[in-house]
């Protein structure tokens, strides 16, 4: 297959049509002016004089549509299209250019633009991160209080002989609500071991062998999908074991029985804009289909940012495309009352920002939702 057409430099265009103007207005010249003196030779000098401004008009009309086309018409795009961004656009993106130089001007402006978005995304986030932080943290100081005093007279009621149905149920409720909170805490709670290098490729089997030693997957059909020489990242090998698991847990609440769970760790160089690659087992012909969307990005990553990519994929429902940044949102659940807090994936999150990741949902293979994690390579010490 023919790879794109390389386009030609801006000087090299407009060396090669300036050299055949000027070639073809001396050429055209020398004819004008031999066919003025044969015709008229009296009149010659007027004719010549005639047709060499005739000429010039020409060479002048063809010479502002060269550069025009050439220059103005793509100068034009980019300006308009920095002037777009610098009022605030930042979804406005230069077109593609006929020479190189501007199609490398308008893919510099563009990436400009994406790192200005990727660093917007990330203060936004960071703040949402911080100020939801310190209210979680306040609810769940108020509400821990009074839910251990609610529990104290429910167990004055069961020694009183009330009735154990009722009992019972309120306990049940109150045992949700301690889980709430302690979700709160969990994500207000700032972590304050330091990130070590750490190997994910271990950390995903550790998750993986966990529940299937529990039992977690038994009517399901789970595999690790881990590919050879995945690069130490840095972390927390605790509270990224843990993320997987509650990633795994999710997965298996949303497939039905006999269907398929996935988690792997790959070698990756991040792209916000990139199609997926293949996975280990898929046919050297195959391209499993993958819209271009921009994922989460970070300022701290350079383009083509080499790390780890760590996904857990099943054959469930999915998410829907709506949904892809709301499931990260603290008390956001597509389950049913009662089933979840809405707080397991916005614990994900935090604890993947806290650790200089970022974290995504896509389409999975298998027909349900794939989240990915990516971590940049560990630096050396």
């Amino acid at each position: 297959m023919n790879g794109p057409k390389a386009k030609p430099a801006l000087r090299v265009e407009l060396l090669f049509y300036l050299t055949f103007l000027v070639a073809f207005a001396l050429l055209v010249g020398v004819g004008t002016s031999q066919f003025a003196l044969s015709i008229a030779p009296e009149r010659g000098v007027v004719l010549v004089v005639l047709f060499v401004a005739i000429e010039v008009a020409i060479f002048v009309l063809y010479g502002r549509s060269l550069v025009t086309r050439l220059v103005l018409r793509p100068l034009s795009r980019i300006m308009a299209t920095a002037d777009s961004v610098a009022d605030g656009d930042l979804a406005a993106r230069a077109p593609d250019a006929d020479t190189r130089d501007f199609a490398s001007l308008a893919e510099r402006l563009n990436r400009m633009t994406d790192r200005l978005l990727d660093a917007q995304s990330q203060l936004v986030r960071s703040e949402k991160l911080a100020s939801i932080g310190r209210l979680a943290a306040g609810v769940a100081h108020e509400v821990g209080n009074p839910l251990g005093a609610v529990g104290t007279y429910l167990e004055v009621l069961r020694r009183r002989g009330t009735d154990k149905e009722i009992t019972d149920g309120m306990a049940r409720e109150l045992d949700r609500l301690d889980r709430i909170v302690r979700s709160l805490l969990d994500y207000a709670r700032p972590h304050e071991d330091p990130l070590v290098p750490v190997d994910p490729a271990r950390i995903v089997r550790g998750a993986f062998e966990l529940l299937r030693a529990q039992g977690a997957f038994r009517a399901l059909h789970a595999q690790t999908d881990i590919f050879p020489q995945v690069p130490e990242i840095s972390g927390r090998a605790h509270v990224l074991e843990q993320t997987l698991v509650n990633l795994l847990l999710n997965a298996v609440d949303a497939t039905p029985p006999g269907g398929t769970i996935v988690i792997g760790a790959r070698r990756w160089a991040y792209e916000p804009g990139a199609v997926q690659t293949r996975r280990a087992g898929d046919p050297r012909y195959s391209m499993f289909p993958r819209v271009v969307e921009r994922r989460p990005s970070r300022i701290e990553f350079a383009a083509g940012q080499p790390g780890a990519l760590i996904f857990v994929a099943d054959s469930g429902s999915g998410v829907a495309p709506e949904d892809r940044e709301k499931v990260f949102e603290p008390f956001f659940t597509t389950k049913e009352p009662g089933r979840g807090t809405g707080l397991g994936l916005a614990i994900v999150a935090r604890s993947v920002h806290d650790m200089g990741g970022v974290v995504w949902v896509d389409a999975a293979r298998e027909g349900g939702a794939a989240f990915k994690l990516f971590f940049p390579i560990a630096l050396p010490r």
